[in-house]
């Protein structure tokens, strides 16, 4: 095992005493089968009590293996791992483990249990034997931590994908164990949720001594840690304070992690000749531009945005919505309401985005544009309310989807799924059949009916290909045997083989590395250039969306509050903090190089906005 960065933990807490080892991997080696290279291999790790650890790596380099060790719902194949002294593989030990550790995984149904959100939450402290009132406080507190004090008594199955991952987390806040683990536990959060469970994680952290161990893609929260390890292919590569390993991130490239973008961001301004300095922060990244625009008596104007050629298109695939409601689990206690009033326009050639924070109805808006959850007056039994002498006719929810009226009942709901595909939050779970090959050619056959054997073989062949896997190595595994990122390939393969007009994706990227969710949307813009009118994603990552899409949509509390491009819309950063959003880190360093009296004139991707800063200096001649 090579350690590339050798660095100690700069806070001081755990140099001040707290030097116990909680945690002790000693040459732990893990594989899943007798066939398989091993997940983990020959790791030594001591994480100390008090410690704030965060695991990075690529999709499959080990990491959640890792975690799975670390509170015995793993047991090593070789070695040893310790826990607060005990040895997992002795006795009874794993059960005293798992009361001391909590871990929350990647997807929150993973550990959903009862049909009542407080009972969820109370699962854990009522096995093991928590008194009955400090259960009561326990749940609410938990709650309150994650901001889901609201929805206490609702039931889990109606939450979005965002708001069941906070319940997660309470449930295992509410346990109140010693050591902490974290799965990608806020992949599917929005960004102001991101924000709150890391404020609370700290915050135990650091006032109440909680050891962390945050498996994470996002850097900003690396950032919260005391120390970074750096996985791949089952072995710790690197090791360091965050500072080190990502100030140095030209050392991450060989284990398939790509750089954060703010160090692609500098690097692209030092290749230009501009000394800035590496940084982690917007805000640091702003004083450095500030002090070199100083330095140099450059210009404090970049040069003005010029806009990209709008696609020409025939308008053949534009989609409508007006006036659409929907409420969840109408006229029942738990009636929940997602949509309220939706108008919206997505013109045909659009590389359209849909934000907006957890539970704000992104996911149900998406899921009427194919008729998954269909208009009230296009269902069977749908009748028409009698109108009472006086009262105005009620406004009924409307959608047209190119030539599809997707409120009327003789709509060709069949052919219209074929045009247009989902894929859905948890892609993975789109998988089903015993071959690769058999689960991409199940929509296929259901829409073509007589499509003979051959052109099965060969529309299954290309839309494999087209998603990066090889055809004659995948097509007789089972699904279920691939990695991760192979998986989510494997679920968009199977939803382009119809070759859809419009292709929806939810949250396409959540909980991949940072190359895999660039892969993804390398491949989106490509199925967007050569032949799929019109992409849509729903994304709570905000400089996704600057960096990929043309137009894109805020929705709160079941309303459109704007609609516009990425410049236009993260120019608005104080609208859509109030929101629950955040903006990209390029908006972030505009805003604070205003005040320092420098516009940058950019779209906000990282390409434009590094161009913009260069563009400052053409000319300028740096002072003596």
């Amino acid at each position: 095992m090579e350690n590339e960065v050798q660095g100690g933990r700069p806070p001081e807490k755990n140099e001040a005493g707290n030097s116990e080892a909680v945690i002790e991997f000693r040459d732990v080696t893990y594989s899943y089968d007798e066939n398989s290279a091993p997940a983990v291999r020959g790791v030594s790790l001591c994480v100390k009590k008090g410690e704030f650890l965060a695991v990075i790596g690529h999709n499959g380099s080990g990491k959640s293996t890792l975690a799975r060790l670390t509170n015995a719902l793993l047991l090593p194949d070789e070695g040893t791992v310790t826990v607060f002294g005990m040895n997992t593989l002795e006795g009874k030990n794993p059960v005293d483990i798992r009361r001391r550790v909590g871990m929350v995984f990647q997807n929150p149904d993973n550990q959903m249990v009862a049909s009542i959100i407080e009972d969820d939450v109370a699962f854990g402290p009522e096995n093991l034997g928590v008194e009955r009132g400090e259960i009561g406080r326990r749940i609410e507190s938990s709650l309150k931590a994650v901001g889901m004090e609201a929805y206490r008594t609702g039931t889990p199955s109606r939450l979005s994908g965002g708001q069941k991952q906070r319940v997660a987390i309470a449930g295992v806040l509410a346990i109140k164990p010693d050591v902490l683990i974290l799965d990608e536990s806020t992949a599917m959060l929005d960004p102001r949720g991101r924000r709150e469970v890391m404020e609370v994680v700290a915050r135990l952290n650091r006032e109440e001594g909680m050891t962390v161990m945050l498996i994470t893609h996002f850097m900003e929260e690396a950032l919260l840690a005391d120390r970074t390890i750096v996985m791949n292919r089952g072995e710790i590569v690197m090791e360091g304070t965050p500072a080190d390993i990502f100030l140095h991130s030209e050392r991450l490239e060989p284990y398939n992690l790509s750089l954060p973008r703010i160090g692609v961001i500098c690097k692209t301004i030092q290749k230009a000749g501009i000394p800035v300095k590496d940084c982690l922060e917007p805000e640091t990244l702003a004083e450095e531009i500030d002090k070199e625009v100083d330095a140099r008596n450059a210009k404090r104007v970049s040069l003005p945005y010029i806009p990209a050629p709008v696609k020409e298109t025939t308008h053949e695939w534009d989609i409508d919505v007006k006036d659409l409601t929907f409420t969840y689990s109408a006229k029942s206690p738990f009636a929940s309401r997602a949509l309220n009033g939706i108008d919206l326009h997505i013109s045909e050639g659009e590389f359209f985005g849909i934000i907006g924070h957890t539970g704000s109805g992104k996911s149900t808006l998406v899921q009427h544009l194919n008729a998954l959850i269909k208009l009230p007056q296009a269902q069977k039994k749908y009748r028409p309310k009698k109108v009472k002498k006086g009262q105005p006719a009620p406004v009924l929810p409307q959608i047209r989807v190119g030539s599809f009226d997707l409120a009327d009942k003789k709509c060709d709901f069949v052919k219209l799924r074929e045009s247009v595909g989902m894929v859905f939050q948890y892609p993975e779970y789109q998988l089903f059949a015993e071959t690769v090959a058999e689960d991409v050619a199940f929509g296929l056959k259901n829409f073509r009916k007589g499509i003979t054997k051959e052109q099965t073989e060969e529309a299954v062949r290309a839309a494999l290909e087209m998603v990066g896997l090889d055809y004659a190595e995948v097509k007789d595994k089972s699904p279920f045997d691939l990695s991760g990122g192979q998986k989510r390939r494997v679920a968009i393969a199977g939803v382009i083989v119809t070759r859809p007009h419009i292709l929806i994706l939810d949250e396409p990227a959540a909980g991949l590395d940072p190359l895999g969710k660039k892969e993804i949307m390398e491949l989106l813009h490509k199925l967007h250039r050569e032949w799929c009118s019109t992409v849509m994603i729903v994304s709570h990552d905000m400089d996704e969306i600057a960096d990929n899409c043309t137009t894109a949509a805020v929705i709160s509390e079941g309303r459109v509050v704007y609609c516009a491009s990425p410049r236009e819309l993260f120019a608005n950063a104080a609208e859509l903090d109030a929101l629950g959003l955040d903006v990209p880190l390029t908006a972030k360093a505009c805003g604070k190089l205003r005040e320092y009296g420098v516009t940058i004139d950019t779209d906000f991707t990282c390409e434009d906005f590094s161009q913009k800063v260069v563009s400052l200096f053409a000319g300028g001649e740096r002072d003596a």
